[in-house]
């Protein structure tokens, strides 16, 4: 099948600028720097943030607490009030906890209606993800039969395995933009054979993992393709979109061709059903992916620990 793809106005359309991931660490102005230095003084403040210290580790990295930032332009009060509420939000669904304890069986199930991992980066090294909304209606029947409650905390857990798992792994191998950490998803959004009336029962689904993603883990999507869009996309985008800023330009200028999907127009054999097809660089440190919540730091694969 030949590409399709809609894209969405950025804050610049060529691709020079989109590869120098501006407000990242690493790709900082003078500006920048110091709103992330004023971020941290006013957390410490707050007591939401603890400093490197000696044989302790910060208990959160730059890249998270630039994430913040980015999503309240660089404001430091308003990147605080959103830090805080999602600090908040984590304490009430005592996220660790959940992250903990969800089975591998159950995020297997979990994975099977969300985007999902091809195993392969875009140019920049940022993990490739692709969502095939036609893939759900078979399987509808499935989520609806899974309570609110362990729907909501599988999504938490999803967004977990991407900031403690698949982004450190991403930031570990070799890629483009080294040193700069990789914090962020380019995700395929196949719209290929989805009715209207397919993608209206899914509008909660979709909205609530939005609503999810854009308070508590905000900027983690970098670049989004749409690609065999129907004529009713503008509707369907206001529920799907969960950032302000979706990109690009064609496929094969954010992604390689062996990296891509044959059926987005490049020559990888991979499709929405399949599990992740891991690159050389990754199975060189992970020849396989965990089962279930897991934790990369400096090369190791560990469980989560359990909740203090």
């Amino acid at each position: 099948m030949g590409e399709q793809v809609t894209t969405q106005p950025n804050e610049s359309s060529s691709l020079s600028q989109h590869l120098a991931l501006p407000g990242h660490l690493g790709n900082l102005t003078l500006e920048q720097e110091q709103a992330l230095t004023a971020f941290k003084e006013n957390l410490i403040k707050a007591n939401l943030y603890v400093p490197v210290g000696e044989g302790q580790e910060a208990s959160h990295d730059d890249p998270t607490l630039l994430r913040f930032l980015r999503a309240r332009g660089f404001n430091p009060a308003a990147a605080q009030k959103q830090f805080a509420d999602s600090e908040g939000w984590r304490k009430k669904h005592n996220v660790p906890k959940v992250y903990h304890e969800l089975t591998p069986d159950d995020m297997e199930h979990a994975q099977r209606f969300y985007p999902r991992w091809t195993g392969r980066r875009d140019k920049l090294g940022i993990p490739l993800f692709v969502y095939r909304l036609a893939s759900l209606e078979a399987i509808q029947h499935e989520l609806d039969a899974i309570s609110a409650q362990s729907r909501y905390h599988r999504i938490v857990v999803l967004y977990e395995w991407l900031i403690q798992f698949t982004f450190p792994l991403c930031s570990h191998i070799p890629r483009s933009v080294a040193p700069t950490p990789i914090s962020s998803t380019t995700t395929i959004i196949d719209l290929e054979n989805v009715s209207f009336g397919s993608l209206w029962r899914l509008r909660s689904h979709l909205q609530e993992a939005s609503k999810l993603s854009t308070a508590n883990y905000p900027e983690t999507l970098h670049a989004i393709a749409i690609v065999n869009s129907p004529s009713f996309f503008p509707t369907i985008w206001n529920w799907i979109k969960a950032s302000p800023r979706p990109s690009c330009s064609t496929l094969r200028e954010l992604v390689h061709a062996h990296d891509l999907p044959v059926t987005y127009g490049g020559e990888l054999e991979w499709t929405f059903e399949n599990p992740p097809h891991l690159d050389e660089d990754i199975k060189k440190v992970v020849p396989e992916l965990p089962k279930g919540p897991a934790v990369f730091s400096e090369g190791t694969v560990t469980k989560p620990p359990p909740p203090s």
